[in-house]
């Protein structure tokens, strides 16, 4: 598990323990996720292989145009050096996550041999699996920098002032449970947790949940590491400036939690990992709905999951993340259907803004971005 603290890390806060989840997995599916954990960490292994071929092969395609045409551009000998240079930082930074070896979860524990790090995997990894490492460290300036303040502002800031409204300071404790699935990299259930509640985030994606290990258990300066995470975008740049900028994490030490503070996080597919009914306070979600297979299920799941009286408050769009992927299923509703299914079921609209705009992991300089119309609401299971 992951935690703020070493207290919370000797409490369960989901209503399961750690044999749960693991009991539920046959011998053969704890071997095709203790492989795919391994494919995800060959990955990170690829990544300064991988980035110095693009520079390569732009530094190529460069010096086959005509020198006359070279000598227009005297900068981009020196731009070259400059994008290795930050590739090897951000491998340093990437060296650091994966050294983060056995990685405690509230419900699952994953072991990792450190002395494979610099070695070139077996298997070349996959452009898709090398896109997840880069989203990944677009990942990293989102939640724990500077530079990612702005979406969080319009992101997670939202969902925390309707939580504080919901539950004014002076209610807070511990006994009111926060849940937030989709947690990413943590940030959202920090925050929370921060503010005295009991917050576990739950996470699917092992490349994140590798980036959430290393800043939440191992980071513990502010502003610790630096990082380029924009350097692998060669498109739509106004100046070569902001395809070099840099920002430092973490923004805020993830272990400057109050005492008594209950924070972590659990490994695992959401639908799978929660099945306790009326355990929650509170479900917070936040670009998650539409990393559904079927987003009924999900739906369902939360109401079921959630105390009586409990409220769910979800910010985000419907970008159907299955929708067209061969051998995957994808049930796309609008979210006028979406919202039929959550009445349908049960759930009480408290309230709901159909036009929040929001960006995610955006580089804030770029000549092309791209913008989500979001929904926002807060519904409630009835008493």
């Amino acid at each position: 598990m992951m935690s703020a603290t070493s207290s919370s890390a000797k409490t369960s806060n989901g209503g399961y323990s750690s044999g749960d989840y693991e009991s539920q997995l046959t011998l053969e599916e704890e071997q095709k996720e203790r492989d795919h954990f391994q494919k995800v960490i060959d990955a990170f292994r690829y990544y300064r292989i991988h980035s110095m071929k693009r520079i390569a092969t732009a530094e190529k395609q460069f010096n086959e145009i005509p020198t006359r045409q070279q000598r227009l551009v005297p900068s981009f000998g020196d731009t070259s050096l400059r994008l290795q240079q930050a590739v090897e930082q951000n491998y340093a930074v990437v060296k650091k996550i994966i050294q983060s070896t056995d990685m405690l979860f509230e419900n699952r524990s994953f072991p990792l041999d450190a002395s494979t790090v610099n070695e070139v995997p077996d298997n070349k990894p996959k452009e898709f699996d090398m896109d997840k490492v880069r989203t990944t460290l677009k990942q990293l300036a989102r939640d724990w920098s500077d530079a990612g303040a702005v979406e969080r502002e319009c992101c997670y800031a939202p969902v925390i002032r309707e939580l504080l409204n919901i539950y004014p300071k002076e209610c807070i404790s511990p006994n009111i449970k926060v849940l937030v699935p989709g947690a990413g990299l943590g940030r959202l259930a920090y925050e929370i947790a921060r503010l005295g509640f009991t917050c576990q985030g739950n996470e699917w994606s092992f490349y994140m949940l590798c980036a959430a290990n290393f800043v939440i258990n191992r980071c513990d300066m502010v502003n610790q590491y630096l990082l380029y995470p924009w350097v692998h975008q060669y498109n739509n740049n106004r100046t070569r400036e902001s395809q070099l900028a840099s920002c430092s994490f973490p923004d805020r030490n993830p272990s400057a939690v109050p005492p008594g503070s209950k924070f972590s996080m659990a490994a695992g597919d959401f639908l799978e990992v929660y099945t306790e009914p009326d355990t929650w306070n509170c479900v917070a979600t936040v670009f998650f709905i539409d990393t559904a297979h079927n987003v009924i299920d999900y739906i369902e799941t939360i109401y079921r999951i959630l105390q009586p009286g409990g409220c769910w408050i979800n910010l985000g769009p419907l970008l159907w993340h299955y929708s067209d992927q061969p051998d995957e299923s994808s049930v796309e509703l609008t979210y006028e259907e979406v919202r039929a299914v959550i009445t349908s079921i049960g759930f009480e609209f408290l309230k709901e803004s159909r036009s929040h705009p929001a960006t995610y992991t955006q580089n804030p300089e770029s000549m092309l971005k791209y913008q989500y119309d979001c929904v926002f609401f807060v519904v409630r299971k009835p008493s």
